[in-house]
């Protein structure tokens, strides 16, 4: 298995870990919130979380929408000094580290140890979806001649058109079928900085869609493999120069 380097000022923004899965029968709000007898003294700060939908109908009259449905369906909780946070839904499990990121195995060791206390409070029937989710940003000094300097995944223009770039926002779907996953990539380019850098936000998301029972061992094992798809996008998309900003 091919081995990555480990940057001292990785651009890693956000690290999401994410678990969704079939709750058990009767499963409700009261009975999920629960978890937080196991991480408050980690997680004090304690938020609801909630879904919304709303129907937009469509007639030869015109359109209407009924108003919109908010439905809670558990909780977030904060430790801001840490800048982690963990959500215990009815639905699933997240577990979310903000930067400064410290390693995988750090990260996965706290995601895998919540995980244990989620399924002691939620009881799931079995898994639906993993996710990995890693949000990088990468700030490009300015000026800058070529993109594909520091960056390959990035928007193609014709030959035969201008070649500057005022903005882009670029979404690419890649299946993995080796190991039945999905990946969704964000190439966007931020505009909230000053002059002297260029922001470009590398969002990936890999995923996968399982049967599992929630106590598989498989189940990270699965998230091995999510990494190392993520790692292989990731590292064979940015150039020598880009790792040089990550030093």
């Amino acid at each position: 298995m091919k081995t990555y380097p480990t940057f001292p000022k990785a651009p890693i923004v956000e690290a999401v870990l994410d678990i969704q899965v079939e709750p058990a029968e009767g499963m409700n709000l009261e009975q999920i919130g629960m978890f937080f007898d196991h991480v408050k003294g980690r997680y004090p700060e304690k938020e609801i979380r909630a879904k919304g939908s709303a129907v937009i109908r469509i007639s030869p009259q015109g359109s209407s929408m009924d108003e919109p449905s908010v439905q809670p369906v558990g909780y977030m909780y904060r430790s801001s000094e840490e800048k982690k946070v963990v959500q215990a839904r009815i639905d699933g499990y997240t577990f979310s580290k903000f930067n400064p990121y410290e390693s995988w195995d750090v990260f996965s060791a706290e995601a895998r140890e919540l995980w244990q206390r989620y399924v002691e409070t939620a009881k799931p029937n079995r898994l639906k979806r993993l996710a990995l989710r890693y949000i990088n940003r990468i700030e490009i000094p300015m000026p800058i001649r070529d993109f594909k300097d520091y960056l390959l995944t990035i928007p193609e223009i014709a030959p035969d058109l201008p070649q500057a770039l005022a903005d882009f926002i670029m979404r690419l779907v890649v299946p993995n079928p080796e190991i039945e996953a999905t990946a969704v990539i964000n190439v966007v380019m931020d505009h909230s900085s000053s002059a002297k850098i260029l922001p470009i936000i590398f969002d990936i998301d890999v995923f996968k869609i399982t049967n599992h029972p929630w106590n598989s061992k498989e189940i990270w094992h699965d998230f091995d493999q999510l990494r190392i798809f993520k790692n292989e996008i990731f590292f064979n998309s940015i150039t020598d120069k880009a790792k040089e900003l990550f030093q």
